[in-house]
């Protein structure tokens, strides 16, 4: 009797635990209200290419066609057998997946049909793509094909579309070097249209040029900010311009008055929370690295800016939970602070909304 009593008691004592358990769990509301504006909670990960699990360099615009955000992304071969690394990096075609809640939830709808493909197994990466005038254009690096190195040369094309998916060659940019990549786009205030890319011969610094139309183009040489890196991604905010650059370590940020002359801040974003360490694979004995919390090292960062609100898409491992080898894309919004720097918490809950009807 005593016994049974003993179990009754245990179980009773198990049971409570548990419910208080549960109880303790945070169940975050899948919409909140600021200032009379909804916004959702975004799928985290944000997204996973599900053709090749490999959506990497995410960029994201808004088309008028569809009223819907559109995503474009460089998607990896990560899943497909019997390619290492490298190879997995190209032949990639350019995924789009769509979102009609304000990028909260993102669906793939196919790839990009692009026009330029003068090599056989044409590779086509980080794709930065803007809307102006009721034209689409697109700035995207070519690699003349599929290989296991990093050796070769690779453009940036320029292209244009009247619905977002159907691209046609306009030119191959004449820039600094013919081994570049990573396009960004934005507009000056007097109207000249600015690119930055990475020049891979110049130890990957970040070159740019100048163009009054889109069309013509004048490089105009290397950025002063003294980094290794590439996807420079630039943004006008709070009154200033912010670079940020992926240094596989985290994304730098560099603030201007001018978007000429760039200062440095000190905290990275995305660079990564210490979860715990681990031997490195194929690696001799002893050797180790810091495994980091899923989601929270960022590589290749887009921004896109709503109702002063940033919000930054980016990648980074699909979590191990998931049992998927690839790449997924994330977003966090971006924090302004007093003093100028932007940080963010990759490990927040992100509630977004970047319009569903611009």
């Amino acid at each position: 009797m005593k016994k049974h009593l003993l179990i009754i008691v245990v179980m009773s004592v198990l049971i409570s635990f548990l419910a208080n358990c549960k109880s303790d769990k945070q169940v975050l509301p899948k919409t909140i209200t600021r200032d009379g504006v909804t916004y959702t909670l975004a799928d985290k990960p944000l997204y996973i290419d599900p053709v090749y699990n490999g959506s990497t360099d995410p960029m994201v615009c808004y088309n008028y066609n569809t009223n819907r955000w559109y995503m474009y992304y460089t998607s990896r071969r990560s899943n497909v057998q019997g390619l290492n690394g490298i190879e997995s990096v190209h032949g990639s075609p350019i995924g789009i997946a769509a979102s009609s809640d304000g990028g909260a939830t993102w669906k793939y709808i196919g790839d990009c049909n692009i026009d330029y493909h003068p090599d056989e197994d044409p590779t086509y990466w980080a794709p930065e793509i803007i809307e102006y005038k009721g034209t689409y254009h697109m700035y995207l690096t070519y690699v003349p094909g599929i290989f296991d190195n990093w050796e070769h040369p690779r453009d940036i094309v320029h292209l244009t579309g009247s619905d977002g998916i159907n691209w046609k060659t306009q030119s191959v940019l004449k820039l600094a070097v013919q081994k570049v990549i990573d396009a960004c786009i934005i507009q000056l205030p007097d109207r000249t249209w600015r690119l930055w890319y990475n020049n891979e011969v110049d130890n990957k610094a970040i070159y740019y040029a100048d163009s009054p139309d889109l069309y013509n183009w004048t490089d105009m040489g290397k950025v002063d900010i003294n980094t290794v890196g590439e996807g420079p991604n630039v943004i006008f905010w709070h009154g200033k311009y912010y670079m940020i650059v992926d240094e596989w370590k985290g994304l730098s940020v560099f603030s201007s008055d001018d978007a000429l002359n760039w200062i440095k801040q000190e905290e990275y974003l995305v660079a990564g929370i210490p979860l715990k360490e681990e031997e490195s694979a194929g690696s001799t004995q002893g050797q180790r690295r810091v495994r980091v919390v899923e989601g929270s090292r960022g590589n290749h960062a887009d921004i896109e800016i709503f109702n002063d609100h940033a919000y930054m898409f980016y990648f980074s491992r699909i979590p191990a939970a998931m049992n998927m080898r690839g790449s997924a894309v994330y977003v966090q919004e971006l924090i302004y602070n007093e003093d100028g720097t932007i940080s963010c918490d990759p490990t927040a809950p992100c509630y977004i909304n970047i319009g569903k009807n611009k």
